[in-house]
């Protein structure tokens, strides 16, 4: 079956609570690990509303409505919902933005892939979330602040659809970078034991993407990767830490997860190595959990943000068979 058809976006007015309008942040060197994006864009929303690049929590057609899942500033995710949604169950993304979990990058670097979705007839839940090195104490992140984030805005969506009187279709978490760690971590919380951060889920997606994602935290802390971020987010390496912080954390050892997931990579990708994409979907796979491994001939890291790549088509592809029955 082929796509939706591509239809005009509207804001639907479901406030939880307004939050404050958070300030933008240009990613410049180094962003989400070690490179700067050219994020792609169409100019503005399909009917004329003003794009503020996801940081204006204000009423308009065409902006995100803001909710709050906690007293931070950054503890907010967007609802976009296309305009004319039939009655019926509405297939929902959730994103999870990249940029090795620091407090620099926000959920702006989804905009393209939020534009793309919701033109499409999906719903759209862009996650923010506390990230590491922030100015204010009451914004900093790491473990657990970090995971419990997520895990708090992923379990807020129910209450944003039914206030906007949609009702929730089949669920995807797609996280790129650091944001795929965040999304398999997410598949996995219903495995997580009593009383750990983010057990006792309200909602496990139906599916999960890790775009590129950073799957094996402590590979990655051996490697140094993103000039000691793992280390940062997690408050030391492995062997430093003295709590089981590690067992629970790494997607690499959350498994099986239970949730079918697709692990997409750029053959090229130079910023997160492939192993860590293909290194999941090996152990994944030898888990049970049915994987599906997608390493794209020339393209590279931030492609994967790019509605216009080849990885986001097979993503999309991938995602539409099994939220939308298209193919």
């Amino acid at each position: 079956m082929p796509r939706p058809s591509r239809r005009p976006l509207v804001l639907v007015l479901a406030a939880v609570t307004v939050c404050a309008a958070l300030a933008a942040c240009s990613p410049g060197p180094g962003s989400d690990d070690g490179a700067s994006p050219a994020a792609p864009s169409d100019g503005g929303t399909d009917d004329g509303g003003t794009d503020d690049g996801g940081m204006d929590g204000s009423a308009t057609d065409g902006t995100q409505q803001s909710f709050s899942y906690g007293t931070a500033p950054e503890q907010v995710a967007d609802l976009w919902l296309p305009t004319g949604t039939e009655v019926g169950p509405v297939p929902v993304v959730v994103l999870v933005h990249g940029g090795y979990w620091s407090a620099q990058y926000d959920r702006s670097l989804e905009d393209a892939l939020v534009r793309d979705l919701v033109g499409d007839g999906y719903a759209v839940w862009n996650v923010e979330y506390r990230g590491v090195g922030a100015t204010d104490p009451a914004s900093e992140g790491g473990w657990p602040g970090t995971f419990e984030d997520v895990a708090a805005a992923v379990d807020l969506l129910p209450d944003a659809l039914a206030e906007a009187g949609v009702e929730r279709g089949p669920t995807a978490v797609v996280g790129h970078s650091a944001g795929g760690t965040l999304a398999l971590w997410l598949a996995s919380r219903d495995t997580l034991p009593d009383g750990a951060p983010g057990a006792d889920p309200r909602l496990v997606p139906d599916v999960v993407v890790s775009q590129a994602g950073v799957n094996d935290l402590a590979a990655a802390s051996a490697a140094g990767a993103g000039g000691g971020a793992v280390d940062a987010l997690m408050g030391g390496a492995p062997d430093e830490v003295t709590d089981d912080r590690y067992a629970l954390a790494d997607p690499a050892r959350r498994l099986p997860t239970g949730v079918p997931t697709l692990v997409v990579v750029g053959a090229d990708d130079t910023t997160v190595p492939v192993a860590q994409s293909t290194g999941y979907a090996d152990a994944a796979s030898a888990a049970g959990d049915d994987v599906t491994l997608e390493v794209v001939d020339g393209e590279e890291h931030f492609a994967q943000l790019d509605p216009a790549s080849t990885s986001w088509t097979r993503t999309r592809d991938w995602l539409d068979a099994r939220l939308t029955g298209g193919s």
